[in-house]
């Protein structure tokens, strides 16, 4: 990790070699100095380095150090939080929140540096043939992982597969749904190919994508088409004001309409196999172990942002997500519904909630008030607990917790991309459209549930109740986790049903949403600068 972390660093230098995005052009590619591709490109370090520059954009505030979960992760059922940081993309404004036009800025980025990498790496003759190919790999994942973020957030988008040194062309129209997902599956394919085994010397270092990652999201965006085009089904979803469960009625997702679901099902179900038969990834034994900064990287995480405490690749999701805070206290927490949706036992609760803490203003608070029994009486200072009734009800996480200084406001939180417990239940998921409550589906199903010490699924459930059980336990295991509940409303065509049988949730944030907030703005500096986009997202 320090190596990938250490390449990062020496890119921020060589960046400006390396065509990049503007920030009020997304697509306008600019040469900050005398040197070309045709002058750079000439060795392995090269490579490498133009490689790193890919994965840099991830590190921006373009996409991970806000803007990215900022707009997608507050944005679903499970989440609650500060009105003063949820007031905008958490409560359906994201036109509000200054950085509504970044994950686009960012995604294009990644795709304009990945194509000048496939367009100048093949043609290195002085460096391992090996590790050449496994870079290019790398430049189509990243290409095909940045197609997947746009075509969720943003529905139909310019396909741009060339340079623009290479295809001057700044006016791209959008391109359809279905043709935006046939880039990502393709890209994905060819990555597969050409990557490593995670166990293979020359995979690279820790924080790169291997060939079981590119398998993992292929699988991932397999079952994102099979459930989107999944027509006339009731989804039941626990929820409301009163946490009891209500049916919603599927709608099939804009741009899906022509996907084959029942194959798309088959081929997800075959690809997370390949991940598991692989034998490279494995569920860490205790839940709790898996956010330590001991485990980074370990047998569960195929995929983690990395950062180093001290450098320039830190973030601030220690200081919104945890208990105690640079603001005094956590500005994002598990909704008390969500917390009701797991059992007692459940070590994804017992372990995964903060349920004494202290605030930096020194007051002691307790989760939650209707335990207060358990987690009553006096402060460890020997004060009493100040819980002030429903108001202090606050679930916060310990994911992002464990970092190397929690006193800094910026720390060296990692934050997954894909674990293998997201493999063990998109096979799930898929196996269980094919073959309705099988005993495969069972066995991925409860080897993640068993982990947490929950007790095992019930048993003997048809499709449909496997369906809804299988949805209510990836919102317990992924709780506020790489915006995965967010893109599972959405898939699923459940999106509004769900947040709008809310309303107003916990802390008064707004849950009510619009056909709009389906699809985020095109930015207008986008608008402006493309003409072949002559309209934007419905309701934008």
């Amino acid at each position: 990790m320090k190596i990938l972390i250490k390449l990062c660093v020496a890119i921020l230098a060589l960046t400006a070699i390396i065509p990049m995005s503007s920030c009020t052009k997304q697509l306008e590619e600019k040469p900050f100095t005398f040197l070309s591709p045709v002058n750079f490109y000439k060795n392995g370090d090269d490579a490498k380095a133009a490689i790193n520059g890919v994965y840099n954009e991830l590190y921006t505030y373009d996409l991970f150090l806000q803007p990215y979960w900022n707009l997608t992760l507050l944005d679903e059922d499970h989440v609650s939080g500060a009105d003063w940081f949820l007031g905008n993309a958490g409560a359906g404004n994201p036109q509000s929140y200054w950085g509504v036009g970044r994950p686009w800025a960012g995604c294009y980025t990644i795709i304009s540096r990945a194509n000048v990498v496939l367009e100048n790496v093949s043609s290195i003759t002085n460096m391992d043939t090996t590790v050449r190919s496994r870079i290019l790999g790398e430049a189509h994942f990243l290409r095909g992982w940045a197609y997947f973020q746009l075509v969720q957030m943003y529905g139909a988008v310019p396909i741009r597969l060339k340079s623009l040194s290479a295809d001057p062309n700044a006016n791209v129209p959008r391109s359809p749904v279905k043709d935006v997902f046939d880039v990502v599956v393709n890209d994905f394919k060819i990555a597969e190919t050409m990557l490593l085994l995670k166990s293979d010397l020359k995979a690279g270092d820790v924080g790169r994508v291997n060939r079981g990652v590119a398998k993992g999201f292929l699988a991932k965006t397999y079952l994102t088409m099979a459930s989107g085009s999944l027509p006339g089904v009731i989804i039941k979803v626990r929820g409301g004001t009163d946490n009891n469960y209500y049916p919603h009625t599927k709608s099939i997702v804009a741009g899906y309409e022509s996907f084959n679901s029942a194959a798309l099902f088959a081929l997800a179900r075959d690809k997370a196999q390949e991940v598991i038969s692989s034998n490279e990834y494995s569920l860490i034994p205790d839940w709790k172990d898996i956010w330590s900064i001991a485990n980074r990287n370990k047998t569960e995480h195929m995929w983690e942002l990395q950062s180093l405490n001290g450098s320039d690749f830190v973030n601030d999701l220690h200081s919104y997500f945890s208990a105690r805070s640079l603001f005094g206290i956590g500005a994002i927490w598990m909704s008390n519904n969500l917390y009701q949706n797991f059992e007692d036992a459940d070590t994804r609760v017992l372990d995964g909630v903060t349920h004494r803490y202290q605030a930096n203003w020194g007051t002691y608070y307790y989760f939650p008030s209707w335990k207060s029994s358990t987690y009553g009486g006096t402060a460890p200072d020997g004060s009493n607990y100040n819980n002030d009734g429903a108001g202090d009800n606050k679930a916060y996480i310990t994911k992002f917790s464990s970092v190397s200084n929690p006193t800094l406001g910026s720390s060296d939180a990692y934050y997954p991309l894909l674990r293998f417990s997201e493999v063990l239940l998109i096979y799930a998921e898929a196996e269980n459209e094919v073959n309705g409550g099988s005993i495969e589906a069972y066995n991925k199903l409860n080897m993640v549930r068993a982990r947490a010490h929950a007790s095992a699924a019930p048993p003997s459930m048809g499709k449909d109740d496997f369906r809804n059980y299988l949805l209510e336990e990836r919102g317990r295991e992924f709780a506020l986790e790489n915006s995965i509940r967010h893109f599972d409303l959405l898939r699923w065509g459940i999106y509004l049903s769900v947040m709008n049988k809310i309303g107003v949730g916990q802390n008064n944030i707004v849950k009510t949403r619009a056909n709009r907030n389906l699809l985020l703005p095109i930015p207008q500096e986008e608008m402006n600068a493309n003409k072949a986009i002559t309209e934007n997202n419905p309701g934008w």
